[in-house]
């Protein structure tokens, strides 16, 4: 059985300042970020103007709800205006001001490599994104296989901590995962992963387990870590479960049945989409993956030229031009060639679309 989840997000420019912070805290005194909330939520039937409307409404309130925020100085409306506060600003005032309901996450990313995300139980989810610069080549792979010769990648890795688990006196902070990282940053950056212990195969998979059992021990409250081999493409491990993901773009033309006709959105329009392919397998004990990325852009390439550079309202079987039906198309068409296929996430604008799961299948915060 599939679940919907609807996501919007919209940014904003503010000013803060943090007094809990030491004075010698570069976040004490007056500084400004570019944030960029999030919200997910599963929605009723009925919720939005029509169907295919949830998204641009709930991205609609959200807006709306975080409209004091921009352009202004968040010490007047937030007393500690930290990411996880400014999350819980916008998660109260979104189900109690602006009707939403069914949320089961709110992020606030205040920059590229930091952000705070809130899950279904009011847990604060910190992250933190590395990046480093290194060599690999995966041994075991049959003979021809472009990844058995060495080559390198840009890797970027997100630590994410659950700050509501433990008893600590102070909530785990970015300046405390940096120090946590340091010794990682050295031993990984401007090397061959092959030549270091534990990373004989070093894929995204392997090297996700392998940072999580050295961080666990001085972190008990890691909840996940993401490994990019890619900018398109990478794992998630929280310690029992790998997962792994592949992203593509399209651009697609679209119309939605059910819009009004003085909707804009009832005539021929379009999207440059990102689409996410999420799998979920056990670790192949030789092969050191879940699933071969090149198998899964393979299987899926027949899919993927069918909805790019193409009139999606021309497909027979495609419900509505929304992002929710078109993610809940690629998902059954998906899992006939990719049966490891869970979850396919949809948007049309950067945050702004649609998630179709598997029932029970996966948390929503790794993305």
């Amino acid at each position: 059985m599939k679940q919907t989840t609807y996501s919007a997000s919209c940014g904003f420019e503010s000013a803060c300042q943090i007094p809990a912070l030491p004075l010698s805290h570069r976040s004490h005194g007056l500084h400004g970020h570019s944030y960029f909330a999030t919200v997910r939520a599963q929605l009723p039937e009925g919720w939005a103007p029509f169907a295919g409307a949830e998204v641009e409404e709930l991205r609609r309130r959200l807006e709306a709800c975080v409209a004091p925020l921009d352009h202004a100085l968040l010490n007047r409306h937030i007393e500690q205006p930290t990411d996880e506060n400014i999350a819980r600003w916008i998660r109260s005032r979104l189900e109690n001001e602006f009707s939403v309901p069914g949320i089961l996450q709110v992020g606030i990313q205040s920059t590229a490599q930091t952000g705070v995300d809130l899950d279904a139980n009011g847990h604060a989810h910190v992250w933190r994104r590395y990046r480093f610069q290194a060599a690999h080549k995966l041994p075991n792979v049959p003979a021809g296989h472009k990844c058995g010769r060495m080559h390198g990648h840009g890797f970027e890795v997100i630590i994410h901590a659950n700050q509501d688990l433990g008893e600590r006196d102070l909530a785990i902070d970015y300046d405390h995962l940096d120090e946590l990282w340091a010794p990682f940053q050295i031993q990984l950056n401007y090397h061959c992963l092959n030549e270091i212990e534990g990373l004989a195969n070093p894929t995204s998979e392997v090297i996700s387990s392998w940072l999580w059992e050295r961080l666990k021990p001085q972190l008990p409250e890691l909840s996940w870590v993401t490994v990019y081999e890619t900018g398109s493409s990478g794992a998630n491990y929280d310690g029992q479960r790998y997962r792994i993901w592949k992203e593509l773009t399209l651009d697609s033309a679209i119309r939605l049945k059910h819009a009004p006709a003085h909707s804009p959105l009832s005539g021929i329009h379009g999207h440059t989409y990102t689409l996410r392919l999420h799998l979920s397998a056990e670790l192949d004990a030789l092969m050191g993956w879940t699933v071969d990325y090149g198998d899964v852009k393979t299987f899926f390439t027949p899919i993927f030229k069918a909805i790019d550079h193409s009139p999606l309202y021309e497909i027979a079987d495609l419900p509505d031009g929304d992002t929710a039906s078109l993610a809940a198309w690629v998902l059954d068409k998906g899992r006939a060639v990719l049966p490891q296929l869970d979850r396919v996430d949809m948007y049309e604008t950067r945050g702004s679309g649609s998630i179709v799961s598997l029932e029970g299948g996966d948390e929503l915060i790794p993305v």
